[in-house]
């Protein structure tokens, strides 16, 4: 399988933080915390949907980093024709007010990841980065749905948790793929019920790229701000994680060329 990396300039820490905010007054918390990237969402409930535009351009009037917006407009993981209009409407819309990407992704009836769909939404929106959401924690096949975003045009992440119970359930899964292919590590960004202890695994196994929701809000509550305290908590550990993921690296390279000499 061949996955490109594409981490760009705002993985420059060496891990990139991605908060959810719901309106602008989460805003504050994730900048002054460091996040990299805001994800934008409504309908919690429903699995998180489409915001309404006028949330999207107050966001993205508020902050200076990149900002991605959810396209989906039911609590289903399927489009239809119909939905697809409206999608590639909402998509031009978000990125007119200042959104840097999008996030969507779609199955099929068979729980296959509709390629269809994904790249449709990527040619009618082209040249637009984006992220394939949690939908493949629900394929049918994961090894399937991996291959099948091979290659899909301005993909460069996906968010994933490795089960659709959550990291809790799933860690073990991304870690083991993450380690075997490396360009999975690449494109992967884990999140859903991350939580401190998952992240030294994840980062010894080659995934620099994170996703936080609840978590950087006081008592793990949506009704709660994101808080740049909460924000900077992770900032500061996914850092650490990461410097000592590649400590560890340099010193199994040092070994592996003193013990080839």
């Amino acid at each position: 399988m061949s996955i490109v990396n594409t981490v760009g300039a705002d993985d420059a820490s060496g891990a990139l933080l991605e908060v959810v905010v719901l309106h602008a007054r989460d805003v504050a918390g994730a900048d002054e915390g460091g996040a990299d990237r805001l994800f934008v969402v409504a309908d919690l409930e429903a699995g998180g949907l489409s915001p309404e535009p006028a949330v999207v351009s107050a966001i993205c009037k508020e902050s200076e980093i990149p900002v991605r917006v959810m396209l989906r407009l039911n609590d289903g993981l399927t489009t239809t024709g119909g939905e697809l209009t409206r999608l590639v409407g909402l998509g031009e819309n978000y990125l007119s007010v200042g959104a840097a990407g999008l996030v969507f992704g779609f199955l099929t009836s068979d729980l296959e990841i509709d390629v269809e769909v994904c790249c449709y939404l990527a040619d009618r929106l082209p040249e637009v980065p984006w992220t394939f959401h949690r939908a493949i924690d629900s394929a049918l096949s994961t090894d399937r749905a991996w291959r099948q975003l091979a290659g899909l045009p301005g993909l460069d992440a996906v968010l994933s948790a490795g089960s659709v119970r959550g990291l809790e359930a799933g860690c073990d899964e991304l870690t083991d793929r993450a380690t075997s292919t490396p360009s999975v590590a690449a494109l992967l960004m884990a999140g859903g019920g991350l939580r401190a202890e998952h992240v030294p695994w994840l980062t010894r196994a080659g995934v620099r790229r994170f996703h936080v929701g609840s978590t950087a809000r006081p008592a793990g509550s949506w009704k709660s701000y994101v808080d740049p305290a909460h924000v900077r908590s992770w900032r500061m550990l996914l850092d650490d994680a990461v410097g000592h993921a590649r400590a560890a690296d340099r010193d199994a390279g040092r070994d592996a060329g003193g013990r080839a000499g």
